[in-house]
């Protein structure tokens, strides 16, 4: 029973939409009706602003962290990667959001900080310069995730290969529409990094 309670719990801590409520109780707007639509980190950042995005990629974050860490608290033997599988689910189709949500990055990534911090550095360094390179949060996001798949491979991980490899192929299907967009030239930029920086060189002639 302690391991159903726990994947439960996982899902619940990664159902909450964080952005939809940040919006809702704090600027009286619903991001899904913004920017992109979504209810994720970056969506956020782009309608409500660098305060607001900063508390809600805290806290899917830590939706991805206490879920991973319940096998921590609860002293039962079974990998927390596992059970933090649940909230990524969660996180993508939330209960409270009618089964709808975001691309499940942040709080994939905060499954990884519970599990293994020093991984979690150094995928969140492969994120932070993809972004500065290409100015994409939706590119850096893909890389960031399978980069974790493919040093799971490396290191022979075998759990983190299986969950990282289900999580990129996720984090992949919820970025289609992006990818397209990359593929056209037509894919929304953060305001800093090369890619901004080419891209309106290039309009500039």
């Amino acid at each position: 029973m302690i391991y159903v309670f726990m994947i439960i719990v996982a899902y619940l801590l990664g159902s909450i939409p964080s952005g939809l409520w940040v919006g809702k109780l704090f600027y009286n707007q619903d991001i899904r009706k913004e920017g992109s639509g979504n209810i994720g980190t970056t969506n956020t950042f782009r309608v409500l602003g660098p305060k607001a995005g900063t508390v809600v990629l805290i806290m899917d974050i830590l939706k991805g962290t206490l879920a991973s860490s319940q096998p921590y608290f609860f002293h039962v033997d079974i990998n927390p990667l596992l059970i933090g599988l649940f909230a990524s689910i969660g996180h993508t189709v939330s209960i409270f959001d009618h089964f709808h949500g975001g691309k499940a990055v942040a709080t994939s990534a905060g499954i990884l900080l519970a599990y293994n911090p020093g991984l979690f550095v150094v995928a969140a360094t492969i994120f932070i310069l993809t972004l500065c390179l290409t100015s994409m949060a939706s590119c850096a996001s893909i890389i960031g995730i399978t980069s974790v798949f493919v040093i799971a491979l490396f290191i022979h991980d075998t759990i983190l290969a299986w969950i990282a490899g289900l999580l990129s192929l996720l984090v992949i299907y919820r970025h289609r529409a992006n990818i397209n967009r990359i593929i056209h030239g037509r894919e929304s930029m953060v305001s800093f990094g090369l890619g901004q920086y080419l891209r309106k060189k290039h309009q500039s002639h």
